[in-house]
């Protein structure tokens, strides 16, 4: 008898979104009990938890832009490979490009390192990344903190680690991008990824290591499996500080991570609207992804982010603009949606790669 093919979902890897979506809710409303606690009124919640940054008002027409976030089971791929050197450009970039979806410009960077035991060689690799990160944001790193815990921390070969980090920004109250004012004539702008970047990498092990070891050459490829995992995550925030300033009409932005597409929902104020997306070719990883895992074009697409890294929604006429000024910065796009009227009766994604309407 023939084999079936195993079906790869994240939901197969031990991990169901749904749920964790519906626990999410729960905390951001246990959390949101708080946000009228503030020190003799010196401070207001704009925006809590559940956008891509929350904003904090502390007068002078100044918001403050938080967000914390790590670099998930990348860390697994990074100590399989003993190459430490850039997870932590993916953890800057995970914050930094969160930050800019609300129109903030990123400031600066702590870091939180917990290791398995002292590795002081490990430790100056991990540096190096982050320096290297924050250079490439023009931030500052201005410090953070290194947990030793053993008892919690475990990992390949003594090599345990994980890295996380929080960024603060800024921006004017009259710059906040929300995306309250999509209108159903904007299209969407998507700049390209490196890859997988540092979301749906714990799919992307089971699928990979599964039939190949870490340091194989993937056939007829030039790159080895664990390479392919470690790419880093491309960081936006530097060439979406120029277009800030250069005035560009911005609808909304969205950073492409974890759940992909369905991130673009965050951006939709007015109920009737959702987003038509087609995208362009996907990157070589995501074809040997699918491959391998027999994964479904609904599972890649709410999983991974096929090839585009973050979303700018804008008015038709600023595009080609705002493109060009991406290509100045080496960052490569192209229109890969445009916002639609959907009925109530078409709100889920539809499953072919080609016509993609997110709600």
């Amino acid at each position: 008898m023939k084999k079936t093919k195993t079906k790869w979902s994240y939901s197969k890897t031990g991990i169901n979104v749904s749920n964790i979506n519906k626990n999410q809710e729960n905390l951001d409303n246990m959390i949101s009990r708080t946000y009228s606690l503030k020190n003799k009124n010196l401070s207001k919640v704009v925006l809590g938890s559940g956008h891509y940054s929350s904003l904090l008002d502390l007068g002078s027409n100044k918001l403050v832009a938080f967000h914390t976030d790590g670099v998930g089971t990348k860390v697994l791929v990074a100590q399989m490979m003993r190459k430490f050197d850039t997870v932590g450009i993916d953890c800057v970039a995970m914050n930094v490009n969160d930050i800019i979806c609300v129109g903030a410009r990123p400031v600066s960077l702590v870091d939180y390192i917990a290791l398995q035991k002292m590795n002081k060689k490990l430790m100056e690799k991990l540096i190096i990344g982050l320096v290297k990160g924050a250079k490439l944001a023009d931030i500052s790193l201005v410090g953070g903190e290194t947990a030793i815990l053993p008892d919690v921390i475990s990992g390949h070969n003594g090599m345990g680690f994980d890295l996380a980090a929080s960024c603060i920004g800024v921006v004017d109250k009259k710059n906040v991008i929300l995306g309250t004012k999509i209108k159903k004539t904007d299209v969407i702008i998507g700049i390209h990824s490196s890859g997988l970047h540092s979301n749906g990498i714990t799919l992307a092990r089971k699928i990979l290591l599964s039939k190949y070891n870490i340091r194989d050459v993937y056939p007829n490829t030039k790159h080895k499996v664990g390479d392919m995992l470690l790419t880093p995550t491309l960081i936006y925030s530097k060439s979406m500080e120029s277009i800030f300033e250069s005035n560009y009409k911005i609808s909304g932005l969205a950073h492409i991570t974890g759940g992909s597409f369905t991130k673009l929902d965050r951006l939709i104020a007015h109920k009737n609207l959702g987003m038509q997306i087609t995208l362009p070719e996907k990157p070589l990883i995501f074809d040997i992804l699918q491959k391998e895992g027999n994964v479904s074009d609904l599972e890649m697409h709410r999983t991974f982010n096929m090839g585009i890294g973050f979303c700018i929604v804008c008015p038709k006429n600023e595009a080609s603009g705002i493109m060009n000024q991406l290509h100045s910065d080496k960052l490569n796009s192209e229109i890969v949606g445009k916002i639609v009227v959907v009925s109530y009766t078409h709100l889920r994604a539809h499953e072919t790669e080609a016509d993609l309407v997110c709600r």
